[in-house]
């Protein structure tokens, strides 16, 4: 039996098509600002409910094994993310997004936004309408108006409006076993976060460091979790959790401050945190060091950058909250069907994480 020649020395493309009754999933794969983006464009169950929360609920109950399989290995990794589109919510929503990580469902991603305003719009799943220059975007914590910038090469840079944003509580305190009494700011950007001064614990937000934060911030999240409960002021019950941790420390070449955020089972967002942005943005403007319409410019761990500004006071509940404006940029790294052999015995997804 004869094999084909190999063209100009490569081998000859292989045509082969899995068997039907294997699952597959046709996704379009970015980053934002170095953090990953898994856009599930096809094939993902129909969600049950009648708002984000609930939709976020069924795929808990009835789907999380296509999340496990499409975020944890062998077809992800311990830091991927990702995003279901859904049907909007809203009379004038143009679209609804449910956020998937190694752990569970986000209630909002700023990161998330900004790619998938890139690969929606780029890529043909999601189109503006006429003489408009917004999408109306569903999400579990609410409404979020974005604002691609179009180029002629697709979309560049992405604002989008978050859901309103405030300082809870300031200078709490923490008892955490092998670092002693820890003080953080509890804010919330869409969820809730800790925010804690690098320096104070002798860690620094570097990509060295980074087993030593996803450990220390793992500690502080567990500590804050079982100490300190607390509420979304006007919120469902299913936003009242700790979405993660953010060090904090001063920044150089004209940021303002370089953070990274320890989030979900250990994740480490390789972007600034769109969500941990806005809830900074509260902190600086309930403290008097941020006005109405200023800007925060924010690196990450790996130097990448968001900017965010208090776009408009408002309230939320009975506190003083602030309408955040983050911007930032996403680039498309590939588009693929995932395969699930239902023979695999890691046809579910495997953790594997250290520290």
């Amino acid at each position: 039996m004869s094999t084909p020649s190999p063209a100009a020395g490569r081998p000859a493309p292989i045509e082969w098509r899995p068997p039907a009754h294997w699952p597959r999933f046709r996704v379009i794969d970015a980053h934002t600002a170095g953090e990953p983006l898994r856009v599930i464009t096809g094939d993902y169950p129909e969600l049950r409910g009648e708002t984000l929360l609930e939709m976020r609920r069924d795929a808990l109950e009835r789907h999380d094994g296509v999340r496990r399989a499409l975020m944890l290995e062998p077809r992800g990794h311990a830091d991927m993310y990702g995003c279901v589109l859904t049907r909007p919510v809203t009379e004038d929503g143009d679209v609804g997004v449910l956020f998937l990580h190694n752990e569970g469902y986000s209630t909002m991603c700023g990161h998330g936004i900004i790619g998938l305003v890139k690969v929606g719009l780029d890529c043909g799943l999601l189109s503006l309408r006429s003489g408009e220059d917004v999408l109306r975007i569903d999400s579990p914590a609410g409404r979020i108006t974005a604002r691609p910038t179009l180029t002629a090469d697709g979309v560049g840079e992405v604002s989008f409006e978050n859901v309103p944003s405030f300082l809870l509580e300031s200078a709490c305190t923490v008892d955490v076993a092998g670092l002693g009494e820890v003080t953080y700011d509890l804010a919330y950007g869409g969820a809730f976060y800790a925010y804690v001064d690098a320096g104070s614990l002798g860690v620094e937000v570097a990509p060295s460091q980074v087993d030593r934060l996803i450990a220390v911030g793992m500690d502080i999240k567990r500590a804050v979790m079982a100490a300190h409960p607390f509420a979304h002021p006007e919120g469902d019950a299913d936003l009242n959790f700790l979405y993660g941790v953010i060090f904090t420390q001063p920044a150089s070449d004209g940021a303002h401050l370089r953070n990274v955020c320890i989030f979900a089972d250990g994740e480490v967002d390789r972007s600034p945190t769109g969500t941990g942005v806005s809830g900074r943005a509260a902190i600086e403007h309930a403290c008097g060091r941020l006005e109405t319409g200023e800007e925060l410019v924010i690196e990450s761990v790996i130097g990448t950058r968001f900017s965010v500004r208090a776009a408009r006071e408002t309230r939320a509940g009975g506190l003083a909250a602030i309408v955040p404006e983050v911007t930032g940029r996403a680039y498309i790294t590939g588009v693929n069907e995932l395969l699930i052999d239902p023979g695999d015995p890691l046809a579910g997804g495997v953790l594997l994480r250290g520290g």
